[in-house]
């Protein structure tokens, strides 16, 4: 039941870290297609969605995030920016690149980040590194590419600092260091910034829209599974100066591809933009948190979705 539940979970997480499109937002419940007359004995309030041989029920909470969130195919998007340039390259590079144990990998690391309050507090630290470095980087560039879709609004090393300090308390700067994987991660970010700027460019894709795309749910998820304080603790989530994320990703998505770049740099780029992928997968791999505490938190989560949605239908009866 617990692998089923990952599989189902997937897209929703990397949408979080790795902006990989076909996302689905996490499932309470799964029915095997082999039954043909499955649905007819469900419940007619959640609506269903079929994915890699099962039938996946979504809440009604869940529809609505998986609405507001999922990202159309881009062969579907005749008018979008993302039809097209280096916004398909890199959206079409990234989503095939990655194999299903890289997949469950991701899965797994960002539930067990979220499985004990520690393991959070690590991952916001590990976050908080990697965004000081990118946004330094971004602060001292001077190429063209980095400064068009160098968006203040996107910045999230405030919000951060926040989080820091509800973690780790006000000394935090004098307290916390960066873990090893976080370190490499930092230095491939400075080493590129120095050597070959535009590469930043991937960093922007993978963290940013990433976190813009699916930074609301995944923030219900931490507050949900570690109880914390009302409006503490995942400020990093949130974009306050963004009201409405969708126009405002299609029009980083055209400035991405009005960007002057031959080939070979937009290559590069996409193949930077799958390194961060195995970057992040290294920080989960770092997270304190065994299988059983990962199950613990998908089922907890899961529950509760349960108890709400039956909450709603007494209120309605």
């Amino acid at each position: 039941r617990g692998v089923g539940a990952s599989c189902c979970l997937f897209d929703a997480v990397m949408l979080s870290l790795c902006l990989l499109p076909s996302w689905c937002s996490y499932s309470i419940a799964q029915f095997p297609t082999s039954r043909s007359n499955t649905l007819q004995h469900l419940a007619p309030t959640p609506s269903y969605l079929r994915r890699s041989g099962v039938i996946v029920a979504l809440t009604e909470q869940e529809e609505r995030v998986s609405k507001a969130m999922e990202l159309t195919p881009a062969e579907a998007l005749a008018e979008s920016a993302r039809s097209r340039g280096l916004a398909l390259q890199l959206d079409d590079g990234t989503r095939k690149s990655h194999s299903m144990a890289e997949n469950t990998a991701f899965v797994t690391g960002f539930f067990k980040g979220i499985s004990t309050r520690p393991a959070f507090a690590q991952l916001v630290a590990s976050l908080y590194f990697v965004y000081e470095a990118m946004e330094s980087a971004f602060d001292k560039a001077t190429d063209p590419s980095v400064k068009a879709l160098d968006y203040p609004e996107l910045r999230r090393v405030p919000a951060l600092e926040d989080d820091m300090a509800y973690y780790f308390g006000v000394d935090w700067q004098s307290t916390v260091r960066p873990t090893a994987a976080t370190k490499e991660y930092c230095d491939r970010i400075r080493s590129i910034a120095v050597d070959e700027p535009p590469l930043l460019v991937a960093h922007m894709y993978t963290r940013y829209l990433g976190d813009l795309f699916g930074g609301q749910m995944m923030g219900g998820m931490a507050r949900s599974s570690l109880k914390l304080d009302d409006a503490l603790g995942t400020r990093f989530y949130e974009f306050d100066e963004i009201p409405r994320a969708k126009p405002f990703i299609e029009q980083w998505y055209a400035r991405l591809n009005d960007l002057e770049l031959d080939a070979g740099a937009k290559q590069r780029i996409v193949d930077e933009a799958n390194l961060v992928f195995a970057f992040n997968i290294k920080l989960f791999d770092e997270l304190q948190g065994g299988k059983r505490a990962v199950l613990r938190t998908m089922w907890g989560l899961a529950k509760g979705a349960v108890v709400s949605r039956v909450g709603k239908i007494f209120r309605r009866s």
